[in-house]
């Protein structure tokens, strides 16, 4: 398995280094804690370790040990940050990973193959499957009023999308 998107940079804080990371784990305290190791999406991949974290209103502010000014910090802005797998932590019952998700048949309720998600795009107000259908990339919003039933052991999500979404233009 590829490795595992844990956040990504937004912005530089601050002329000491700092960013702001949205985060795209469940437990961003825990996984943006001090000592922790994440590695960048740049080739090759770098590795970087926290040192020091605090909640931020737009995310997580966050330190790494080798970005110690404003110009460095803000070179990282757009960068992606991942894990290994076998880092994740195990889930509950009805939980399920983004990547969990690519590959699943999105469907109406009535059972009509709507499309497949190809991927799942992540966003400030809420994340968006990006579903592959005969007219191209549509993108469905993760709100339970649009995606009620995410069963991901049966590879299928039921989708109640507003009208006009799915139709043809």
């Amino acid at each position: 398995m590829d490795r595992i998107l844990v956040g990504y940079v937004r912005r530089a804080h601050g002329i000491k280094g700092a960013v702001i990371v949205r985060p795209l784990t469940d437990d961003p305290e825990q996984r943006w804690a001090v000592g922790s190791v994440v590695t960048s999406d740049a080739e090759p991949p770098v590795d970087y370790t926290v040192v020091a974290s605090s909640e931020h209103p737009a995310g997580v502010l966050v330190r790494f040990s080798t970005v110690d000014d404003r110009n460095t910090a803000e070179a990282l802005q757009g960068t992606s940050f991942t894990i290994p797998p076998d880092e994740r932590r195990d889930l509950g019952d009805d939980e399920y990973w983004p990547d969990d998700l690519v590959g699943c048949s999105v469907v109406d309720r009535d059972g009509n193959l709507l499309g497949v998600v190809e991927s799942v795009v992540f966003g400030a107000a809420q994340d968006r499957l990006a579903v592959r259908t005969e007219r191209g990339i549509v993108e469905v919003p993760m709100v339970e009023a649009i995606t009620p039933t995410i069963d991901v052991d049966g590879r299928t999500i039921v989708a109640t999308p507003p009208p006009g979404l799915f139709d043809p233009e």
